[in-house]
């Protein structure tokens, strides 16, 4: 259909019974109305690194429709253990515009609105504006608390994942939810860098928290109860332990 953007397409393809074969297997789980939601909803996923840039992957595999993704910084030669928008040859270049180009190049009918920026305290909430949810994939402390005010003054629902050596947690907050200082305390006394610097990020755990984060933002997206609304599953790769903590 000529001038009608492939998103569009689809949704009518889906409303009409028909289920557009890159989503089929989907169909397994989903329904062709949640299908249909999915290619409506808005994510904005903040930072694109390891998490995010696998966030986003996930995201345009899964259909959903509009993603807004925000990052300011460029790939340096660390990043390739574990991000996976980067390449040997692509260190230098911006991580933003790596993730349209990888978007376009997995599901054209994904709307990529993607900022070469960093999140702060004066674009935050523009840069929430008209979200659907958001999901944290900060690598510092204090941004994400940047983060959280925004989302909270948007309404928008926010997922947060944090990784660090072989554990990692993740997180489901709604704007009245006490949400990050339940985990973290004071944003006003932490340091500036999380326990990432010092611990290092591995593959399989930035793998594993993006696809629980993604996880939660596809059922905020469909409506249905998030599972980790006011609790943090924590889980440890070292020795296996998983755990989910009641924070209300």
């Amino acid at each position: 259909m000529h001038g009608v953007p492939g998103r569009d397409v689809e949704i009518a393809a889906l409303e009409a019974g028909v289920v557009p074969e890159r989503y089929a297997r989907n169909m397994k789980t989903y329904s062709l109305a949640d299908q249909a939601a999915l290619l409506r909803s808005r994510i904005c996923v903040v930072g694109l690194g390891g998490l995010g840039g696998t966030v986003v992957e996930i995201l345009g595999r899964l259909g959903a429709g509009t993603l807004r993704l925000i990052d300011g910084d460029t790939f340096e030669e660390s990043n390739l253990n574990r991000q996976f928008l980067s390449k040997e040859k692509g260190l230098g270049k911006a991580k933003a515009l790596a993730a349209k180009i990888r978007m376009a190049a997995i599901n054209a009918s994904v709307v990529v609105n993607a900022h070469e920026a960093y999140l702060t305290e004066g674009n935050a909430l523009l840069m929430l504006s008209d979200s659907d949810v958001a999901i944290d994939c900060l690598g510092g402390l204090k941004g994400r608390f940047v983060l959280e005010r925004a989302a909270r003054k948007a309404g928008c629902p926010l997922v947060s994942a944090a990784v660090a050596g072989l554990s990692g947690h993740v997180t489901t907050i709604f704007p009245s939810d006490p949400g990050l200082q339940l985990i973290y305390g004071d944003a006003a006394s932490l340091p500036r860098a999380g326990a990432e610097a010092s611990l290092g990020c591995l593959p399989q755990v930035t793998t594993l928290f993006a696809s629980l984060a993604c996880s939660e933002a596809a059922r905020i997206s469909l409506r249905k109860k998030p599972l980790l609304r006011n609790r943090v599953m924590v889980i440890d790769l070292d020795d296996m332990v998983t755990d989910i903590v009641d924070l209300s």
